[in-house]
């Protein structure tokens, strides 16, 4: 049996909000962007998993407090030695968005990264600021992109688009992003807020079993289409490239990099 949502104060690394058939799951690291700890991963999928438990949620938003979305794994926990477990978190959580009853809206702004654009990926729309911008940097890193990334992108960008972006590592701005079918709206900075509403109004006067029937109906589709359950196997991939000498050493590069950058 699902445990019943807890109330924000429960959760160390989200916000949790329920207003009526709207819930708000809010990443609630803005220190760090909303990077992904392994602990944050944890309780999205335990937020997501609750929700199933409050029918009258007909939409959940999902959104990121600060300058950002998500700037991705929390590259500060990259290390080989995490357990199958640890390393198989992603995709767990991923999978648990994805599989949510309610209607899944990510609210987009500043970096959207690696990890946060499987997030992103694993909603079911997705309205984004003008001045967002996506990142793909895992190959820089040395690792694959894991948590069932690679056919979510596939499946919303097509294999050719998406072996670019993921292989070259390139940022791509909102704009990109809507005209390759990954975002579905995209607004002035100081309009993003009123944009979701509008979307997520427009979806809670729909009748609750046509919406959520529909939801069901497209992701089994999409699932027999390219399906993200093969990618339980990542947990692996990602532990050939956190022991893989070239890996380490381009890992290593990207890590005194980004230091050097947050330094000045």
């Amino acid at each position: 049996m699902n445990a019943s949502p807890q109330p924000a104060a429960q959760y160390e690394t989200i916000d949790l909000r329920v207003d009526g058939p709207v819930a708000t799951l809010e990443l609630a690291r803005p220190e760090s962007l909303n990077a992904l700890s392994g602990l944050m991963l944890t309780e999205i999928e335990a937020a997501a998993v609750a929700m199933d438990d409050l029918p009258e949620v007909k939409v959940v938003v999902v959104r990121g407090q600060g300058r950002a979305f998500c700037a991705g794994a929390d590259v500060s926990g990259f290390r080989g030695e995490v357990t199958r477990r640890e390393r198989d978190q992603g995709w767990r959580t991923a999978r648990a968005l994805e599989q949510m009853s309610a209607v899944t809206v990510a609210r987009i702004h500043g970096w959207c990264v690696g990890g946060g654009v499987v997030l992103a990926s694993a909603c079911d729309l997705r309205v984004a600021s003008s001045d967002a911008r996506f990142r793909i940097p895992e190959v820089d890193l040395g690792i694959p992109l894991a948590w069932g990334g690679i056919p979510r992108l596939v499946r919303e960008l097509g294999p050719a688009l998406t072996k670019e972006l993921v292989m070259t590592c390139r940022p791509f701005d909102a704009d990109e992003a809507r005209s390759a079918g990954f975002v579905n709206r995209v607004s002035e900075p100081g309009a993003l807020d009123a944009a979701v509403d509008e979307l997520v109004a427009t979806l809670v006067d729909k009748p609750t079993f046509a919406l959520l029937s529909t939801k069901a109906h497209t992701n089994a589709v999409s699932e027999a289409m390219v399906h993200t359950g093969r990618s339980w196997g990542d947990a692996e991939s990602l532990w050939a490239g956190f022991v893989d000498r070239e890996g380490a050493e381009a890992r290593r590069r990207y890590l005194e990099q980004l230091s050097k950058r947050s330094s000045t």
